[in-house]
Parts: structure tokens; sequence; C-alpha cells
């Protein structure tokens, strides 16, 4: 496979997942400051974008609700905003015609010339159609690339960039709203936007409080947006990808695997406390262990001094 191929191919999973937690977040921001009438607004806005990366704007007035919205879902030149994300997984895509669906193409194509009608409607009725939209069209993105696409290395390059995006994302998600009150609603609040309510009552079977989330979006083995189950996917594609797995005797050449490898055994063996007390320290580490491995990706398979195509050794 070519590596400008594959680079697309990486980055269409990234953005798409960046896309859909940003929809996310915001969701879960705008809805807090709705529902709670003591929280600070202008802090909270600060706050949310300080954990997506974004220098807070100068003016007090700015960090409103409405202008951070305005910041991290319509901003066209933003690649961190939904439409920024949106759009560059667009572009990507029109790069990998040959190696992804038709189906596929034609979501995100759709998508991106829907957006003005969305923002439109949006503006005039709330950002929460805005945020709807984007998570039903990037949970359809997600599943044609599970169904139409053929389990190789294009397939694998995709996941990986989904499963790395959605480690930082997930991270920035609890990085919201970590200062909140253990029993606060906004906990609540936070797993519904993750598609994690119903999943987490049927394992706990008990009220939420902030502890057993923290555990639940981190630790759980079998829902696909833990934390634990990213890196572990992100770990396992590497592997394959990995042409010289099977030589290697004593350690892992890859040096991507080896951080995401690192990240998961040193998060999988924490216990609850540990989380807890642990928890400002452990999320950035993880958003600065996934963008360690995307630069590690990167160098490896798409920068100007790697190899512009490559087999993948198959055992026999």
């Amino acid at each position: 496979m070519l590596s400008r191929i594959a680079e697309s191919l990486f980055w269409i999973g990234r953005y798409s997942e960046r896309a859909e937690h940003t929809a996310r977040i915001l969701d879960v921001h705008v809805q807090r400051v709705l529902e709670d009438p003591w929280l600070d607004e202008t802090s909270a806005g600060r706050e949310l974008l300080a954990v997506m990366g974004m220098p807070a704007p100068d003016d007090a007035a700015a960090a409103d609700s409405r202008q951070v919205t305005e910041l991290l879902a319509f901003d066209p030149a933003n690649p961190s905003s939904i439409t920024g994300a949106v759009g560059a997984a667009r572009e990507n895509a029109r790069g990998a015609r040959d190696v992804i669906s038709s189906e596929v193409w034609e979501c995100l194509n759709a998508t991106w010339n829907d957006l003005p009608h969305s923002e439109e409607l949006a503006r005039r009725l709330g950002p929460h159609v805005f945020f709807r939209y984007i998570r039903e069209r990037t949970a359809m993105l997600a599943g044609l690339v599970d169904a139409t696409l053929a389990r190789d290395d294009g397939w694998r390059f995709l996941i990986l960039g989904r499963s790395l995006e959605r480690v930082d994302m997930t991270a920035r998600l609890l990085s919201s709203s970590i200062s909140e009150d253990p029993a606060s609603q906004s906990w609540v609040s936070l797993l519904r936007s993750c598609g994690a309510h119903e999943a987490y009552l049927r394992t706990y079977r008990r009220a939420v409080d902030a502890a057993r989330v923290a555990e639940f979006l981190l630790l759980d083995r079998l829902f696909p947006r833990s934390v634990y189950w990213s890196l572990s996917m992100a770990e396992q594609i590497l592997a394959e990808l990995d042409g010289t797995r099977r030589e290697a005797r004593f350690t892992v050449d890859d040096m991507a695997r080896r951080i995401v490898g690192r990240a998961r055994t040193e998060l999988e063996f924490r216990s609850v406390d540990e989380l807890v007390d642990d928890m400002p320290d452990l999320l950035v580490s993880l958003q600065r262990t996934c963008s360690t491995v995307s630069e590690a990706v990167t160098h490896r398979y798409f920068a100007r001094n790697a190899p512009r195509s490559w087999t993948i050794e198959v055992p026999a």
C-alpha cells in the first residue's frame, strides 16, 4: 500500500472520531450550563477550551457557551472543530477513493454538503440539533466502515487512527468533568454523551458516582469506547502491521507498539483508588501517549524517508 494512501486512511479515522467526540463534549458542556444555575459559564468555557487544547480568549465574554460552540463546532478553519474535522476527513477520503467503498465516500461527502443546513438549524433551534446530527452521521460512517471495507491494511490504518483518537478524546471528555462533585448529575450526562449510561447501569446496577464512571470509561474490557478497549485494539492493529513480528524474540521493534502496550499495561493493573487519586496526571499522560504514538506511526509509515510501499508477511 502506498504510504500516502495509508496516511489518508489513518486521518479519516482520527478526524471522524474527533468530530463525534467533540460533539459529545460540547453537548455535555451546553447541558451543564443550562441545568446548573450556580455554574460560572465563563470559567467552564475557559476550562473546556483548555481541555481541547485551545488558548482561552482575552475577552471574558468570549468564553461563554455561545462563543465556545462557535469555536469548537462551526469554525471551518480549525481542524479541532467539528466542521473542520469533517472537512479534513472528507479531503483525506478524496485522496483514498480507490481503497474506500463508495458508501463510505458518499456518507462523508453528504455529511459535509449538509453541514451548512444543519448549522442554520442549530442557530435557530439550539446546538443540540447539530450535535445529534454529527453523532448520527459519524455512527453511520463507522457502521459503513465495518460493513463495507475488507480487513486489509487500509482498514487497519483507519481503525488505528480511530482507536488513538478515541483514547485521546475519552481522556479529554473525562478531563472536562473532573472538577465536578462526585455525586453530581453531570456524571450521568457524561455517560449519556458517550452512549455508555445503559451499559454502565447493566454493569454496576447501582447509582452513578464519579469513581465508577472513571473505572468504566477507562478500564472496562467489554465496552468499545473505554480507553482500555481502544488501547488494546490499537496494539492489535500495530502488531498486525508489524511485518517483523515473527522474528522478534526478545523485544518489540516497533516504537508505537511498545508505547501503546506500556500504556495499556500501566492502566490495566491500577486499582479504582489509584485511578481516582492519579486521575489528572493519568489523563494528561494518555493524551501525551496518543500524540507520541501518532508521531511514531507517521515516522515509520508516512514520513518522506519511510518506504513508499510495503508488504505484510502472512504466516504460512
